[in-house]
């Protein structure tokens, strides 16, 4: 079976495979972390991570989704796409430094707020150029594709980890996020309305100056 799908689905695939095979190193294992690493670190305190990520990643998906779709063009969708990918890639350099519980409860609510940036952009910008009569497959292709990858990651995570201990990893893991924002920056061009005589990432023109 012979697959084609447009440059913009292509780049999106690659770089959900490539950022979500980095976070795929630490996820499974971030417990071990946290109780291993952090002073007073339990396995409550995991958990209390996990869920601050988790609630802020969800309930501010709506508003911000809200928020896009009032703007004209995609401007709005790819900005929120690319500094959400880049403010996530920035935190487990922070984990490299992270010392108490409050450290990482902090981190995580950045880790959410980013997720739910990035999420609502690429969802946006996926769905205006998914092809038609291909919705299911494409869909499932980058299902598939960061859910392989996640899953080979886990593998090389643990092994890595136990290997070199956590700080190679994180570092490894915030590279390889960074890669995935610069697969993004290869589609800039093709996105409605980033490049229309202003600068791609006006935040005047993208919070005031785009409404529909």
């Amino acid at each position: 079976m012979k697959f084609k799908f447009n440059n913009i689905i292509k780049y999106l695939v690659l770089s959900d495979l490539i950022f979500y095979t980095g976070w795929g190193l630490i996820t499974p294992i971030f417990a071990i972390f946290i109780v291993n690493n952090i002073q007073g670190g339990t396995i409550l305190i995991a958990g209390i991570a996990s869920s601050i990520y988790w609630i802020l990643r969800s309930v501010l998906r709506v508003p911000i989704g809200v928020f896009l779709d009032n703007r004209k063009g995609e401007k709005g969708d790819y900005f929120f796409l690319v500094i959400g990918f880049f403010i996530v890639s920035l935190v487990p350099f922070g984990y490299l430094i992270s010392k108490f519980p409050w450290h990482i409860y902090g981190l995580q609510a950045i880790y959410g707020i980013g997720m739910a940036m990035a999420g609502s952009g690429w969802s946006a910008i996926f769905t205006k150029h998914i092809d038609k009569g291909k919705e299911a497959t494409e869909w499932g292709l980058d299902s598939t594709s960061y859910g392989i990858g996640m899953g080979l990651a886990a593998i090389i995570g643990g092994g890595a980890v136990t290997k070199f201990g956590f700080n190679p990893v994180f570092i490894a893991v915030g590279i390889i996020g960074l890669l995935g924002v610069v697969i993004l920056l290869c589609i800039r061009k093709n996105i409605k309305g980033v490049f229309d005589g202003v600068h791609p990432f006006s935040l005047k023109r993208i919070f005031n100056g785009e409404r529909k």
